[in-house]
């Protein structure tokens, strides 16, 4: 079957287009899905959350569940078909990562997810290799910082039609296996992750679905240097840095979760209360949410 996210393929292309931009959202109110039971989501809040995802590649879920268990978290991503859980160097052991300003104390606080900072727009795992992208994730409110911690979210699909739309051709340069390079990191062992190349679009061999990698930094990454590549990234960045309708933000709060198939996202700087410090919980997935999973098969999952 031809895909729409191959250049040559003009006719599916058009279809796709046209189906995705007909019943994109046009607000992020449109993302919400009030759940009663986070543990046990009925047929209709499961459905609801999956034809968000097929919309927009995301939903937000809004519960009661105000404490703090990483099972929220886990229990939803199962109920929507993810098992396959990334378990990163600097999740906890259960392979969910509890995200909170963590001072200058361990390996996390000098990381930016882990500090009050404002964080740059990218997907995650950006640096990981081809057999570890991270296809979804969910991230789930505990509490929301005093003031702050707005995200921006945005469908890679979204940038995809944007920019072949513009111009095909800084597509395929966005394509190319070397387009996008994350150099080696070291550690005091030596070589703690390897050099990892590839491109920044990519057409996810098990699903068909697109699949993009990208960070806004300007540290430890290289680009292919040509002009092709220097063009689709200057359109991307001043993309990022418009008003643009298919930019959603919002700021989660207690309760609240994000679920989406890896799309771009940012946020911004925030200020804790001391007495009750932000927290969230990431679970990064290897599994992509679809909007073919049968209730009882996601029911027999939990």
């Amino acid at each position: 079957m031809n895909s729409p996210f191959d250049l040559d393929c003009h006719a599916e292309y058009a279809l796709w287009r046209a189906a995705k931009l007909a019943n994109y959202p046009v607000s992020a109110n449109e993302l919400l899905v009030d759940v009663a039971d986070p543990f046990a989501l009925s047929p209709s809040e499961l459905s609801a959350l999956q034809q968000c995802c097929k919309r927009a590649n995301m939903a937000i879920y809004r519960s009661g569940l105000l404490h703090e268990d990483k099972n929220i978290p886990r229990q939803v991503a199962a109920q929507l078909g993810l098992h396959r859980l990334d378990c990163n160097w600097l999740a906890d052991e259960d392979g969910i990562s509890p995200i909170a300003v963590a001072g200058q104390l361990g390996e996390r606080g000098v990381f930016i997810p882990y500090t009050n900072r404002p964080i740059k727009w990218h997907t995650d795992g950006y640096y990981q290799p081809p057999e570890r992208h991270i296809q979804s994730m969910v991230l789930h409110c505990v509490r929301p910082a005093a003031s702050g911690g707005e995200n921006a979210l945005l469908d890679q699909d979204m940038i995809y039609i944007a920019m072949r739309d513009a111009n095909p051709d800084w597509v395929r340069a966005l394509m190319a296996p070397d387009a996008m390079s994350i150099p080696a990191r070291q550690d005091d062992d030596g070589v703690a992750r390897g050099e990892q190349n590839g491109p920044v679009f990519a057409i996810d061999a098990t699903s068909g679905e697109l699949h993009m990698r990208y960070t806004a930094r300007t540290r430890s990454i290289a680009w292919k240097d040509d002009p092709l590549t220097r063009a689709a990234l200057a359109f991307l960045e001043q993309l990022l840095a418009s008003d643009s309708p298919a930019i959603f933000r919002l700021t989660l709060q207690a309760g609240m979760g994000l679920v989406c198939n890896n799309v771009l996202h940012d946020r911004a700087g925030f200020t804790d209360d001391l007495a009750a410090p932000r927290l969230l919980y990431r679970a990064r997935y290897l599994d992509r949410i679809t909007s073919n999973l049968s209730n009882k098969s996601a029911s027999s999952a939990i």
